[in-house]
């Protein structure tokens, strides 16, 4: 065992958050779950438990929408190559990897813009040209709602910017952003479904939802959807935004209330029967990873939790408790810890600052731990980027406020102002890797070194 002098915490919790962003990198877990198999002079797609044969299928079009869809796209050209017809999947901007059979197309997240509409009318067209013999595969990561905007009729793609940015602000979760965005959408919520069908369809997941629930990922637009106009409505009111959302949204959501609007297809309807799904990669993979990560390097692991959810602030403080429990424990002397918890919380934007969920969570705790030796934390978007800035998250321990606070600034001050992005650039504390290839929500890493 490594005595407390002789540990680098932060470089310990790089090591173990690197170890579990490797796991879930969206291209290799689609191309090691996708194979292509030959038997008696017959070839099939092997997808998981699923096995279909390829001699009677007719065009294959490879169609996806999310952060990790280009990587996933190239996956799937590893394993097929040129028997793919053509296809089109969009990502964010500065996410994309060439292709050569199917189009790479870049939008905005996560309020939608027109490269996204012009995306989203490119792949409905192709969904539309799908008959029944043709194989559609559909590639689907976290990002996927916004990038794939396609308004429903009598909505302009403005106006689902303003219920997204009304939405974001106001702390909603993503299970609200979804269910208001399938009902003003003409892909999502099971709709894109009803474009492909009767062809088949395998859609493939790298899920950025707590549970993995179908209907929510990416907003369920290959899946029967369980919400209604009802909820909708519901959501906008609760987080109250309802009165402030354009004349056509209030109309078209009152309208789906009165059922003078089809609803999204359920679950159950013929649609679906000829579709199925597959998670590839999730966050309790990442967390696995991570675990066995730490183990080798001598800690006493434990996974929390992988259902984080709440205000950052709020969390950051729980954790910080966690700490402080584990430094007061005189039985936990004896091996240094190490706590994992997956998930994603939200932050209620009340100031006028620069910031994301992780770094927000790592200043809670960076403030509540401050002059706590031995203890180090890092939180971070497995995505690479917490909200609107470059940083995947924050790197912190007993020092990172203290010092500023030492310097006459105020690190409660940049907590209230929802500017933790500025105040962890200054101490040197974000953590930066780039687009990562994947997007499984967050991943929080508590070292304490007893």
């Amino acid at each position: 065992m490594q005595s407390k002098h002789k540990r680098s915490l932060k470089r310990e919790a790089r090591a173990i958050f690197r170890a579990g962003l490797n796991a879930v990198h969206a291209g290799e877990a689609v191309y090691h779950y996708m194979k292509i198999e030959k038997e008696r002079g017959q070839e099939f797609l092997v997808c998981g438990r699923q096995r279909l044969t390829l001699d009677d299928t007719g065009k294959i079009l490879v169609l996806g929408a999310g952060k990790a869809s280009s990587q996933m796209a190239r996956a799937v050209e590893r394993r097929l190559g040129n028997r793919i017809n053509g296809g089109a999947v969009v990502t964010q901007y500065g996410y994309a990897e060439k292709c050569k059979y199917i189009d790479i197309l870049e939008a905005a997240h996560p309020v939608p813009d027109i490269s996204g509409l012009e995306a989203s009318l490119k792949i409905e067209k192709l969904a539309l040209s799908a008959r029944k013999k043709d194989l559609v595969i559909f590639l689907l990561s976290g990002g996927g709602s916004a990038l794939m905007p396609a308004p429903a009729p009598g909505i302009s793609l403005e106006d689902k910017q303003y219920a997204t940015n009304s939405l974001l602000r106001a702390g909603a979760p993503i299970e609200a952003l979804n269910c208001v965005r399938k009902h003003l959408s003409d892909l999502k919520g099971g709709n894109l479904a009803r474009k492909v069908f009767p062809a088949r369809m395998s859609v493939l997941l790298v899920s950025d939802v707590i549970g993995d629930p179908l209907d929510v990922i990416g907003s369920g637009p290959a899946t029967g959807d369980s919400t209604t106009f009802f909820q909708a409505k519901s959501y906008l009111e609760r987080y109250g935004v309802f009165q402030e959302m354009p004349e056509a949204i209030k109309e078209r959501i009152e309208a789906g209330c009165r059922d003078e609007i089809q609803d999204t297809p359920a679950p159950g309807d013929k649609i679906f029967r000829r579709i199925s799904h597959h998670v590839v990669a999730n966050n309790r993979i990442t967390l696995q990873a991570a675990f066995k990560k730490a183990k080798s390097m001598g800690y006493n692991v434990s996974i929390q939790t992988n259902s984080l959810d709440g205000e950052a602030s709020e969390a950051g403080k729980s954790i910080a408790e966690d700490a402080k429990r584990i430094l007061g424990n005189s039985r936990n002397k004896l091996s240094p810890r190490c706590l994992l918890y997956g998930g994603e919380t939200t932050v209620t934007v009340l100031g006028n600052g620069v910031g994301g969920r992780c770094q927000e969570l790592a200043l809670s705790f960076a403030i509540e731990i401050r002059g706590y030796e031995n203890v180090c934390l890092l939180a971070a978007g497995t995505d690479g980027r917490d909200g609107p800035t470059e940083a995947a998250g924050g790197i912190v321990d007993g020092r990172t406020a203290k010092t500023m606070q030492n310097q006459g600034l105020d690190p409660d001050v940049y907590l209230r102002d929802n500017n933790s992005h500025v105040f962890l650039r200054r101490r040197r504390a974000c953590v930066f890797t780039g687009p990562s290839g994947t997007n499984v929500m967050d991943l929080v890493i508590l070292l304490v070194n007893c």
